[in-house]
């Protein structure tokens, strides 16, 4: 079955066996992207996380044939070096990391509550940001989300002023 998707800005089809295949072992196996990470299998912990169509989904249980014809987002395709992206760059300032392994997933759940929700409440956290992290940087990644939320902002600002 040959499955059809734009993977961080780049057309890809790819040729699967079973299109129930988990899109995690797509990313990291077929197409070589391994910032996306394994952690339960279970859709449980969120170290998995990615963007389809900008929204977030956990990697590990969502089957492949559902990102036909739709735009993937992986932790690689959010910012770069030269160009973080504003969560990548709050991650940064904020010092978040500790062991960040699940630091990926929580980018990318961050990136999707930001695209809905611009400006979130602590609350709004609390009840869209519900990854695990074993080394427990919560505090930190709290104070990156709102500071990655005051940097997008000052980003479309910026852009509306240039329009």
């Amino acid at each position: 079955m040959e499955i059809s998707l734009t993977i961080n800005g780049m057309l890809k089809t790819v040729d699967v066996e079973d299109g129930n295949t988990p899109l995690l072992w797509i990313v990291r196996d077929l197409l070589d992207l391994k910032g996306t990470k394994f952690g339960c299998g279970k859709a449980a912990c969120g170290a998995c996380t990615l963007l389809v169509d900008d929204e977030a989904v956990r990697s590990c249980s969502y089957p492949v044939k559902f990102v036909e014809g739709k735009k993937v987002t992986t932790i690689e395709g959010l910012g770069d070096r030269e160009n973080p992206h504003p969560v990548q760059q709050a991650w940064i300032e904020e010092i978040v990391p500790q062991c960040g392994y699940c630091q990926p997933g929580f980018m990318m759940a961050t990136a999707a509550l930001l695209n809905k929700v611009p400006n979130p409440t602590d609350e709004d956290i609390d009840n869209n940001i519900i990854n695990v992290c074993r080394c427990g940087t919560y505090y930190r990644m709290r104070k990156a989300i709102h500071r990655a939320a005051k940097l997008q902002a000052e980003i479309n600002t910026n852009e509306t002023k240039e329009i």
